[in-house]
């Protein structure tokens, strides 16, 4: 019986490497195993160019010093992350008229992308949260570009930059104008994503937060994403593997499986044509919330709105102003009416 399982064995991985090369190209079979195959060591993917990183970070600070003179206070500040091992960059804007003593409501505003950044074209949406009274504060956690190698390297998808982005509060904390009774926390996409997991937490600091178009269910995404996807998730030092291989590493950095622990106000705006979260993962977490927390959610699901995944943030990028639709009109002004509910920067 073994003789003839080796056997069949044998003559079955002939027939699947009979089909001869073309044109120099390898067989059929491998190259489909090439491009399903998913290493977790950096070395075997493609470089990157750190030193573009850096020089572009530069130019995304230049424009913010330009365009907030005079009208919004703008600084560039660092903070140790409550983890100890790293100092986060971050972005904090002011009014330039301070109210006095925790007079101001505070925002912690979480960019997206995996290995994204904080970039110029947020300039119009938080321009007008400061003229709305907000203090907010925009922090680069490990993994963001534009700040070398290491910290590149550094990112933690769904666990240590959480913890990073909620040190940001401890600063915001220490500013004497700011009220650490109302501090909010929103982001995008995997900002949205970040948001959620601290909402999600048994003990957090925030009053309400907003997630527009968020990153969802891990194990469902990757698997409907696929091996380029993967990538970015098998390489990281604390996951190391996909979900098959660490079930409950991506149950716990997975939003969905956590909606149960919601305790404060959360809006949440989706897509259905959007092309980056899905709308087979999206609707996910809208379904959970409206049949586990009606009382505290507010969601809303925009049919084919313009843009898609950015269907919320369309800027022009040399003037650098919004570039409105109906859709993007609606979902701020639904955004700005929670906020300054929960909130109330007015005060």
């Amino acid at each position: 019986m073994r003789i003839q399982l080796l056997l069949g064995t044998a003559v079955l991985i002939s027939c699947i490497n009979i089909a001869p090369a073309q044109d120099g190209q390898r067989a059929r079979p491998a190259t489909r195993a090439e491009s399903l195959y998913v290493s977790n060591k950096w070395e075997d993917h493609p470089p990157r160019d750190f030193a573009r990183d850096m020089a572009a970070k530069a130019r995304t600070d230049s424009v913010y010093r330009a365009r907030a003179r005079g009208v919004v206070d703008f600084q560039k500040v660092t903070y140790r992350s409550s983890v100890g091992d790293m100092d986060i960059p971050a972005y904090v804007f002011q009014p330039l008229t301070k109210r006095g003593p925790q007079r101001h409501a505070a925002l912690v505003w979480v960019h997206g992308g995996v290995h994204g950044s904080w970039t110029e074209l947020y300039w119009p949406f938080v321009r007008e949260a400061v003229e709305r009274g907000y203090v907010v504060i925009a922090p680069e956690y490990r993994g963001s570009t534009g700040y070398g190698r290491d910290f590149h390297n550094a990112i933690d998808y769904g666990g240590h930059e959480v913890d990073d982005v909620l040190t940001a509060v401890d600063y915001l904390k220490r500013l004497p104008h700011v009220d650490p009774d109302r501090i909010g926390i929103m982001g995008w996409s995997h900002g949205g994503y970040i948001t959620n997991l601290l909402l999600f937490r048994d003990s957090h600091p925030f009053k309400a937060g907003v997630a527009i178009v968020p990153v969802t269910n891990l194990i469902f995404r990757l698997s409907y994403k696929g091996p380029n996807y993967q990538r970015s998730f098998a390489t990281q030092r604390r996951i190391g593997g996909l979900p098959f291989e660490k079930r409950e590493t991506y149950v716990e950095r997975s939003p969905l499986y956590h909606v149960d622990k919601l305790r404060v106000p959360l809006l949440v705006h989706v897509a259905t044509n959007d092309d980056d979260v899905n709308f087979v993962e999206a609707e996910q977490i809208i379904n959970a919330l409206r049949a586990k927390k009606p009382d505290l959610a507010e969601t809303k699901v925009y049919v084919d709105p313009p843009s898609g995944h950015s269907f919320s943030r369309r800027v022009n990028r040399e003037t650098l102003e919004r570039e409105d639709t109906p859709e993007q009109r609606d979902s701020w002004n639904r955004t700005w009416a929670f906020l300054e509910w929960n909130l109330r920067p007015y005060q």
